[in-house]
């Protein structure tokens, strides 16, 4: 062989020797970088392999194009570059055959020609399952709740495969499962309640200000309490329009009252008299927006109202209080105007009941009344009959000025609080019998009457302002104003009422004069009476009065 053979095989073994290395030095940091994993290994090298032979070759003639000879390689010289493939082929092949085969059952992604040299990994880090193709696909054409939904079934799916593919005691010794203590529903805590253990997003905020920032963000905090503060100063001195909840029937003391005692409507009783109910009914909703005017019960209802709000001072859980319920025979399209004029004068009545032409005094005992006025006498002769303490009401015919921090209710003795067995012997045998009848008698009361236990329920609330050392102060106060006298026959009304366990605040005998002086000094805020000159007497000075139409009285006086 000539000396210019030898010198150009050299050339080429030297080239072949440094191409090798540097395509193993570029393989090894390329593998660095992309972490390629042991389970792809075989895969990997099966599909570069001829490109890397590929590779080799062209790299040999690049450098071999570099030396100065020009000639073509020799038989020797492809011989010997034969043998070198063959031999890098076969090193690549037995790396490959070293892998184990249940890691070639997985799609090798894009990886460098090149296997890089095992890495070491520690016993519970599972290798990365590669992500199928038809999550890939599902991934791009699936709308993104789909896509989400799948892409958490996929992690599940991981996890139990990785879960049954590791060994047990190697999880056991090397990883301990987190626990999560659960709380019971009843000691679960509202986020508000949480919220109390975690910095807030403005505390946070905070540490990455400047002091100028945090300045500016405390005065604007300042200016923001300032405007709180007035605005909460405001409400404050607005009263409030919370509005009671009345009562439990069941507990209350039910007061019913027809809409003409309540409100004065005269005129409105005319036009349905003299037009009928139709042209009556039109009017009611043409006038609706207007309000009606008070009428006799109206400054009773008010001084009922305030005796309510201080026995809520008092007992703030007690139902024992005045129910006032509105119940008239009017149709319900006048219901609109009575809630109106209601609402106007601020009364708390909540129940209504409207009859629509239909008498109401069946509706009576459904709504446990103890007390029904009215401004139609028969209704309320119809109310007595049924046993319901009523009276019907009468307006003053001059004004007059009323307490409004004191209920005053005044009564007359015989066919009011009492029986009417001692005024049939006076209106039949004459007051001489009458006063023997009594003195022998003083000491056997006197049968009820109708109004015996609506006195029963004023005596039991004042008990209750007794109770808090309010006599003094106590909103109600009663009257007795009898035409009796108190020398011949007081005696037996006192023990009478003694005996029943009732207190009457005042009592003023009369012994027959006229009644309307005494009632225009007391001032109450309803009068009741069975004779109608009574009645007739005290309407002249302002009085307000409610007729019962109970007892013989009624025969001698219609």
């Amino acid at each position: 062989m000539s000396q210019t053979s030898l010198k150009q095989k050299k050339k080429n073994e030297n080239g072949m020797r440094q191409s090798k290395e540097s395509l193993e030095g570029e393989k090894r940091k390329e593998t660095e970088k992309s972490g390629v994993r042991l389970s792809n290994q075989g895969s990997q090298e099966s599909l570069q392999k001829p490109d890397s032979r590929a590779s080799v070759v062209r790299s040999q003639w690049s450098r071999t194009s570099r030396s100065p000879s020009t000639k073509p390689p020799s038989v020797e010289e492809s011989r010997s570059r034969n043998t070198s493939l063959k031999l890098q082929n076969s090193s690549t092949t037995s790396r490959t055959s070293s892998t184990s085969p249940s890691q070639e059952d997985f799609p090798p992604p894009q990886a460098s020609p090149e296997p890089s040299p095992p890495i070491r990994r520690k016993k519970y880090d599972a290798p990365a399952l590669p992500e199928p193709e038809s999550s890939i696909r599902r991934k791009k054409y699936e709308p993104p709740e789909a896509w989400a939904q799948s892409f958490g079934r996929d992690v599940r799916d991981n996890r139990n495969t990785l879960a049954r593919d590791t060994p047990s005691d190697s999880r056991d010794s090397h990883v301990q499962p987190r626990e999560y203590s659960r709380l019971t529903p009843t000691e679960w805590k509202a986020y508000s309640q949480l919220r109390t253990h975690y910095p807030t997003s403005i505390q946070m905020d905070l540490d990455c200000m400047s002091e100028m920032q945090q300045q500016k963000l405390q005065e604007e905090d300042e200016i923001d309490e300032a405007y709180w503060a007035s605005v909460k100063l405001l409400y404050e001195k607005i009263p409030s329009s919370s509005r009671p909840r009345p009562p439990k029937p069941k507990n209350a003391i039910t007061i019913a009252m027809s809409s003409r005692a309540l409100f004065n409507m005269v005129d409105d009783r005319r036009i349905y008299e003299e037009e009928g109910l139709e042209k009556y009914m039109e009017y009611q909703l043409t006038n609706e927006n207007v309000i009606l005017t008070p009428g006799p019960a109206f400054r009773f209802v008010k001084a009922l109202q305030h005796v309510n709000a201080r026995l809520r001072d008092l007992y703030p859980d007690d139902q024992e209080l005045f129910d006032i319920v509105l119940m008239t025979n009017n149709h319900a399209q006048v219901g609109v105007r009575l809630i109106n004029s209601v609402n106007h004068y601020s009364l708390l009545i909540d129940r209504f009941c409207l009859t629509g032409g239909k008498s109401p005094i069946g509706y009576l005992k459904a709504y446990l009344t103890n007390l029904y006025l009215s401004a139609d006498s028969e209704k309320v002769q119809e109310a007595i009959q049924e046993g319901i303490a009523s009276a019907t009401m009468f307006d003053g015919a001059k004004d007059m000025s009323y307490c409004d921090t004191q209920l005053r209710v005044a009564f007359d003795g015989d066919a009011v609080l009492f029986s009417d067995e001692s005024e049939q012997i006076a209106k039949e045998h004459g007051l001489d019998k009458f006063f023997q009848h009594e003195t022998l008698f003083e000491n056997k009361p006197l049968a009820q009457g109708p109004l015996k236990g609506f006195l029963e329920d004023l005596g039991r609330l004042q008990k209750k302002f007794y109770a808090k050392d309010e006599r003094l102060l106590c909103p109600i106060r009663t009257y007795l104003v009898t035409a009796r006298s108190a020398a011949s026959s007081g005696a037996r009304v006192l023990k009478t009422l003694r005996r029943w366990g009732l207190e009457i605040d005042e009592a003023v005998f009369l012994a027959g004069a006229p009644k309307d002086p005494i009632l225009v000094k007391i001032r109450p805020h309803i009068f009741f009476d069975d004779q109608m000159f009574h009645i007739e007497g005290a309407k002249k000075l302002g009085t307000i009065t409610a007729h019962v139409p109970y007892g013989v009285g009624q025969k001698y006086h219609t």
